[in-house]
């Protein structure tokens, strides 16, 4: 297949109400950056992944349930909240924040200024999974757009059947006699497992105790505190070296995690590796584990374009993931379409810039895997 050439991205309209500026995305009427990855005055910031949300800036601006896990990650910044759908005047903008389906407290901004509105989405999914507020379609003349699955052969399954899916196979390794290791990012991936396999078991259905890797902890009672039910867990080190219960457990580990000395201690274990990466099946491979699951915080192909047709703007900007292919697509199909150049990433693949090596032994912190999706 022939994939469309890389674009240059284009340059402003005068009268933009976003533009792309070296310090990130910004707004000129409103003098403020929609998750800027250079120091800046004052942050607008969708969610708490670290290519989104940075350390550096003076003010900080982000979605009232953000708030546990953006200062989870950013200790000590001098931050403000907004509840969802709240409009709030700066410099004669009208400013609000609407739920973007992706991670707890991840939002779109939406701008409207001299009769346009202009919504910048971050990251986002459709599909809810009861960890954060649904995505919610904001009406607007243009939507700023993220494409990490850019693509037509991103599909996702349904929730339900892939935590289905985790908890038989952790049943089954479970009556085998053998530890089954999920490698999920510290922040969102993880708590939707935890919460997605309370929902389909019940607490008194689990096939075993469930062990959370250290990394965790401090997410995982940000979510609580949010009042995301998880199942309850507990850490390896709290149970006896060789006790029978941790070859029936759930283990629940950053990337990291993989080939350390940590993992030594489940013995005989199958692993797998939860990503929207997982639906190719030479990335599998290339990890190297037992199982992938195909489960993404990020929308699929027709997520893109349901959320995109659900604006009802007639232009898109192209923000990250597979830009040229989206922004060829969207053009032949009537919109107006361009790329912004940024420095955002994927969450999906960034353990390798984890703050934290899964080669120590378990200790709490934010569990920074991600470069910045």
């Amino acid at each position: 297949m022939d994939l469309p050439r890389p674009l240059s991205p284009e340059p402003s309209h005068a009268g933009d109400l976003i533009v792309a500026r070296p310090e990130g995305l910004y707004c000129p009427p409103g003098d403020f950056y929609i998750d800027p990855w250079r120091p800046v005055e004052r942050a607008v910031i969708t969610h708490a992944h670290s290519d989104h949300a940075r350390f550096g800036h003076a003010h900080y601006l982000c979605a009232e349930p953000g708030r546990g896990v953006l200062l989870a990650r950013l200790p000590g910044i001098d931050l403000n909240t907004l509840p969802y759908g709240k409009r709030i005047r700066h410099h004669g903008v009208t400013l609000s924040l609407h739920p973007a389906g992706h991670v707890l407290g991840s939002a779109q901004v939406r701008i409207e200024y001299g009769g346009q509105v202009w919504v910048a989405s971050g990251d986002y999914k459709l599909e809810a999974d009861g960890t954060c507020d649904p995505f919610e379609p904001v009406p607007c003349d243009t939507f700023i757009t993220e494409s990490t699955f850019g693509l037509p052969i991103y599909r996702w399954p349904p929730q339900a059947a892939l935590m289905a899916e985790i908890f038989h196979w952790w049943q089954a390794n479970a009556q085998a006699g053998r530890a089954s290791i999920v490698y999920a990012y510290t922040f969102g991936k993880a708590q939707r497992i935890l919460h997605g396999l309370l929902r389909h078991a019940g607490a008194d259905g689990m096939a075993g105790p469930v062990i959370v890797h250290g990394a965790l902890t401090t997410l995982n009672a940000a979510y609580a505190e949010a009042g995301v039910a998880l199942p309850p867990m507990a850490l390896a080190s709290e149970l006896p070296p060789r006790s029978p219960l941790l070859r029936q457990a759930l283990v629940v580990a950053p990337p990291s995690a993989q080939r350390s000395p940590w993992l030594r201690r489940f013995g005989d274990a199958s692993d797998a590796f939860a990503s929207g990466w997982m639906q190719l099946r030479g990335t599998r491979r290339r990890r190297g584990v037992d199982r992938g699951f195909a489960l993404s915080d990020h929308a699929d192909w027709p997520g893109l374009l349901s959320a995109i047709e659900g604006t009802g703007a007639g232009r898109i900007i192209v923000t990250h993931g597979n830009v040229p292919v989206m922004v060829r697509y969207l053009n032949e199909r009537g919109w107006q379409a361009q790329a912004f150049e940024t420095e955002y990433g994927d969450d999906d693949e960034s353990a390798r810039n984890e703050a934290q090596s899964a080669d120590t032994e378990e200790k709490p912190d934010a569990g920074n895997e991600e470069p910045a999706p």
